[in-house]
């Protein structure tokens, strides 16, 4: 008789590329469940805990990167001993040469594991030389956890915070696993407090929590996944194969889909964190309700479009400079390496450029037509500024999506010349599903906020069982609609 149990405990433990370990897999709820027991009877022990926690994540870490885990490792030790140094240095020469050494570090890896071979491609076509791309692993999650370390020295450098005198505290902030891997981008003088508080969730917090994780869920496997799988990808692929119509519902289709998958994740980070007595903030606020580029991407990954306010944008000389045209230019270039860090594409490029592009023509536009941010448009104005602002977004997401300029030019040759209004009930006779995919998930993002607010606090103040109830039949929906395949987060691979 054969025994499978050592071969599924080993599975479990093994890393498996093919099998990344993801909050939307049967064995990270599996396995979170029990780690929520130990973690509840451990509580009374902040050092327990915060190992336990540590181990954990290393594990849930391993199981996306393999031996790409000693990197972190090296990097909470790293900014460890720098941010200590730092501290203790009154010399300001010192203190910049500090602040280099940890910029030139962790951008220096993020140019080796995901620029390299673009920039070496690049320099070969200039030069008319050949490359062969090297079979570089990129590390899930580094851009995430590299802009963490970055936040966290240069605010001890701006003195904003003092360094951590605990090195089980830093490790616990860098390596913990809600955020790890896609965000959002936690900053330390956020965190760091709250874990020398050692929290506690209460009732609140844990219903809260369960609640963002179903809502995440939900916005991840129901919409994002299915839209994707049945419906955007096939446009993407073949654009020139259907109509103007069909590209632009495809264009609509994967900007709902990006929101759905990304802030399915943020919402489900926040929400583990919150079973964990630890608060995040938003990560996305109805961001397709913007009257403006301006207001979208302030409303849009507000921990990344903040980080890059504060420690690149700023930097650079942000608004406060000499002439508007430097102005102008620090943020189309914010927006660009922004665009760029979302991976090794010269596509990701050209979108951040045509971000900053948009946020710098509305700068313009306000100035000239004197436009106060305290005037309130009348309500047909705020739906022609909604419409405006989400196609010019959207759009844009053109270029996030595919991966060459062809495809763009492809997609964008089908809307304005080969729409075909026509072909309309035959899209919603054979997209039906898709279709009611589609509106349900605008038609939750567009609702009021006090909506979700109120359902949020009905569920957290219901009893345990409810809780229960509600969250089984949230899986069993889940498992009913998924892919025969999990489906990675979008971001993992950023």
């Amino acid at each position: 008789m054969i025994d499978h149990t050592d071969d599924t405990l080993l599975k479990i433990l093994k890393f498996d590329p093919a099998s990344p370990l993801l909050f939307n897999t049967g064995l990270f709820l599996i396995l979170f469940f029990g780690f929520l027991v130990i973690y509840s009877i451990l509580r009374r022990s902040q050092g327990l805990k915060m190992i336990f926690v540590i181990l954990f994540s290393l594990y849930f870490y391993y199981k996306s990167s393999a031996e790409y885990c000693f990197i972190l490792l090296g990097v909470c030790l790293f900014d460890y001993v720098l941010g200590s140094t730092l501290g203790n240095t009154a010399k300001q020469w010192v203190r910049k040469l500090l602040v280099a050494i940890n910029v030139i570090v962790n951008v220096g890896m993020l140019v080796y594991f995901k620029y390299f071979n673009l920039l070496f491609e690049a320099f070969a076509n200039i030069t008319s030389t050949r490359f062969d791309p090297l079979d570089i692993i990129l590390p899930a999650g580094i851009s995430f956890f590299t802009f963490r370390s970055i936040s966290y020295i240069v605010d001890i450098y701006r003195r904003e915070i003092e360094p951590c005198q605990s090195f089980l505290q830093y490790t616990f902030f860098l390596t913990f696993f809600p955020p790890l891997l896609a965000g959002p981008v936690v900053r330390a003088k956020d965190m760091l407090p709250q874990i020398k508080e050692n929290p506690v969730a209460d009732r609140w917090m844990t219903g809260g929590g369960f609640f963002l994780i179903i809502c995440g869920l939900v916005k991840k496997v129901v919409i994002a996944d299915y839209i994707s799988g049945n419906f955007v990808d096939r446009i993407f692929d073949n654009p020139s194969l259907y109509t103007g119509f069909e590209n632009l519902m495809g264009v609509y289709g994967f900007t709902l889909q990006l929101y759905c998958d990304f802030s399915g994740y943020s919402d489900m980070a926040i929400g583990i964190a919150l079973l964990l007595g630890f608060r995040f903030k938003d990560n996305f606020d109805s961001p397709f309700k913007s009257q403006s580029p301006t207001e979208f991407w302030h409303r849009w990954h507000i921990s990344l479009s903040t980080w890059l306010r504060d420690y690149l944008y700023i930097p650079l000389g942000g608004s406060r400079t000499k002439t508007k045209i430097q102005s102008h230019a620090n943020l189309v270039t914010t927006m660009a390496l922004g665009g760029l860090w979302h991976g090794a594409s010269w596509m990701y490029v050209i979108w951040g450029f045509w971000n900053g592009l948009l946020l710098v023509f509305h700068k313009i536009y306000v100035k000239i037509f004197k436009i106060n941010k305290d005037d309130k448009p009348s309500k047909i104005r705020r739906i022609i500024n909604i419409f405006i602002t989400f196609n010019l977004m959207a759009f844009g997401f053109m270029f996030f999506r595919s991966d060459s300029m062809e495809k763009v030019e492809q997609m964008t040759h089908q809307i304005l010349h080969d729409f075909h209004p026509e072909v309309v009930p035959q899209f919603l006779d054979g997209y039906f599903l898709i279709v009611v995919a589609i509106i349900v998930g605008f038609v939750l993002h567009f609702s009021p906020k006090h909506w979700t607010e109120k359902l949020k606090h009905r569920f957290s103040a219901s009893p345990l069982i409810i809780q229960a109830i509600i969250l089984a039949a949230a899986i069993f929906l889940i498992i009913q609609v998924r892919q025969s395949e999990i489906v990675p987060f979008i971001y993992l691979q950023y």
